[in-house]
């Protein structure tokens, strides 16, 4: 790995090395530091609707069951058996309890263990202390999100300002309108920094920027996310209202996008597939889903938006591989949410000395 130092000064900083976006063992540190240490949006609360409803999800390679229980408690619990580590259950759907794909042990709602066939002769085995371990779970509105580590802030700390807005989205009649996955020839972060600026909007989104007050575009930063003020000059394309005249795009360290409208907003979680490869998970959420012509408009945009980002992330990529570039610098006026990001990342990847 290059040497490198993040430099907290953005005038001064220099850019992530390109080793940071090719390297296998990065991302492998990455899984653990990273995204093993951080909120994971992994589903919403309609998959958890009654007693016995669960989903299967992963999180930093761990495979997860997020179940609600007979006491009404949504819990994430370890989706891997404590016999052989087969799979504990498969998908999503209801179940009274779980039986394993492999040898059929089988397991509460609550992750306890209550069967294993053709067990009996074994020695020194206490059933009633084996259970599915148990790792943090918090809602947001109708989002469902894990932490794998205990000492993490909680989650409405990370949020902060976006946590009562998403909160609120249920309640104002948000729901799921469409969901749409891309796949990309890129490192995570590329997908991430380009989110971050909107400095690329004029060369690389020309349909993007006649829509958009460029010259007041302007980024935030905040403890644990970063918020883009889009000023929109005129609402036919990009919906907005009287009393919020902007489009609003929140990143919340280290992977998830929420892009906020007058009548829906979306979310993008970011999911690294291979240091070279990447997996975009689109969710739009709409308070009048059956009005099927403004649903299929604002994908449509979002549409082109994402093909442009594509083409632009995947020749990022490829710069990245040259042996003649290393790193590069950051625009004060335009890059400050990059800069928050690395830092963040730096931080978490353990790399001060």
């Amino acid at each position: 790995m290059t040497e490198f130092r993040f430099d907290p000064s953005l005038a001064r900083a220099e850019t992530l090395p390109s080793s940071y976006y090719v390297d296998t063992g990065t991302l492998e540190r990455e899984q653990r530091e990273v995204f093993g240490r951080s909120w994971q949006l992994v589903g919403r609360t309609e998959q958890l609707a009654r007693s016995g409803s669960y989903f299967t999800a992963a999180v930093a390679g761990e495979p997860l069951l997020v179940v609600r229980g007979k006491d009404d408690t949504v819990r994430a619990l370890s989706n891997v058996c404590r016999h052989r580590a087969g799979p504990v259950a498969c998908g999503e759907g209801q179940r009274p309890a779980f039986v394993c794909g492999y040898h059929g042990w089988s397991y509460a709602l609550d992750g306890r263990l209550l069967g294993t066939p053709e067990f009996d002769g074994v020695e020194c085995f206490e059933r009633g202390a084996v259970r599915l371990p148990e790792y943090r779970v918090e809602t947001l509105g109708s989002l469902v999100f894990v932490n794998l580590d205990a000492a993490a802030p909680p989650l409405r700390e990370v949020y902060g300002e976006i946590a009562p807005l998403l909160e609120s989205a249920p309640r104002d009649g948000f729901r799921l309108a469409a969901r749409k996955d891309w796949f990309l020839d890129c490192n995570w972060k590329v997908y991430v920094d380009n989110y971050l600026e909107g400095y690329h909007i004029p060369i690389v989104h020309p349909s993007l920027h006649r829509e958009l007050d460029y010259a007041n575009y302007r980024t935030e930063t905040k403890s644990w996310f970063s918020q883009q003020h889009a000023p929109v000059k005129r609402p036919e394309r990009i919906r907005i209202s009287d009393e919020e005249p902007e489009a609003r795009y929140y990143w919340i360290y280290p992977n998830l996008m929420v892009n906020v409208y007058a009548d829906n907003f979306s979310t993008n979680l970011i999911l690294p597939r291979g240091p070279r490869r990447t997996l975009t998970v689109f969710e739009w959420f709409f308070r009048d889903p059956d009005r099927r012509d403004d649903v299929e408009a604002t994908i449509s945009f979002s549409d082109e938006v994402q093909l442009e980002d594509i083409a632009i992330c995947e020749a990022v990529q490829r710069g990245l591989e040259s042996p003649g570039y290393d790193r590069g610098r950051y625009s004060v006026a335009r890059e400050n949410g990059v800069h928050h990001f690395h830092g963040l990342y730096w931080e978490a990847m353990g790399e001060r000395r």
